[in-house]
């Protein structure tokens, strides 16, 4: 597909798409009324960069045959799929779900975005963020999912919702059951422990084969002097 995966930084809120540019419907808490403002969302997201680093991963496709306004356009690229995440603290939306609140050790996957006809890049997009937030030693990254149909009366952004077999199918647990907003978690440090796993027996190993050596050495330079001295054969009568 020619897709490149890279982090949004301070810079590049110009090229995400139309619609990810303006929706707050995470980063303005809903009792503002607020829907749409680019204004805001490249604040939250200029801050959220400044003060946390990394919140948001991008998938650009190589190819500039795309839909009118389907994407943003940069340097011969289409951006086509985007991901944000960010602590809880930092999403005003993220307390006013019935699954609320997020765990106090994980960072929340918000949204995920991808352009008509590019959703297989979903995928790489969670490996992304994940492996942003393994290298930053985050515990778990966790997540509102929804189930459709969803009523007139639920006031959500479906675009900026996060399928829940979506989720599930991409190894995420349930941990909040809901019949709309299940809420899903995703541990992290498995493999860091694993790994941590493997380099405490190697060292235990390392430690082992010095102390087998400096326990063997002096028994091979008092063989020789024992024979030497006929001490050997003594010992092995009284033995």
């Amino acid at each position: 597909m020619g897709i490149r995966l890279l982090a949004l930084d301070t810079d590049g809120f110009e090229r995400l798409p139309r619609h990810v540019r303006g929706c707050v419907f995470w980063e303005v808490d809903p009792s503002a009324g607020v829907r749409v403002s680019e204004f805001d969302k490249e604040a939250w997201t200029s801050g959220l960069l400044l003060e946390w680093g990394t919140c948001a991963q991008l998938a650009q496709h190589g190819s500039n045959v795309m839909p009118a306004g389907a994407a943003a356009r940069a340097g011969g690229h289409t951006v086509v799929g985007t991901a944000f995440y960010a602590p809880p603290a930092r999403v005003p939306r993220a307390a006013h779900f019935p699954t609320s609140p997020v765990s106090a050790d994980a960072v929340l996957l918000m949204s995920m975005h991808t352009v008509a006809g590019f959703e297989d890049v979903r995928a790489m997009l969670i490996d992304a963020v994940v492996a942003d937030l393994v290298q930053r030693g985050v515990r778990a990254v966790e997540a509102f999912g929804i189930r459709r149909p969803v009523s007139d009366g639920d006031d959500v952004c479906l675009e900026c919702m996060i399928d829940a077999d979506f989720l599930e199918n991409s190894g995420f647990d349930l941990v909040a059951p809901h019949h709309r907003f299940p809420r899903y978690r995703l541990v992290l440090d498995e493999g860091l422990g694993w790994k941590s796993a493997v380099e405490g027996a190697l060292e235990r190993l390392v430690v082992e084969a010095a102390l087998k050596i400096t326990i063997e050495e002096p028994r091979r330079e008092m063989v020789p002097a024992l024979r030497a001295s006929g001490r050997t054969d003594r010992m092995d009568r009284t033995g």
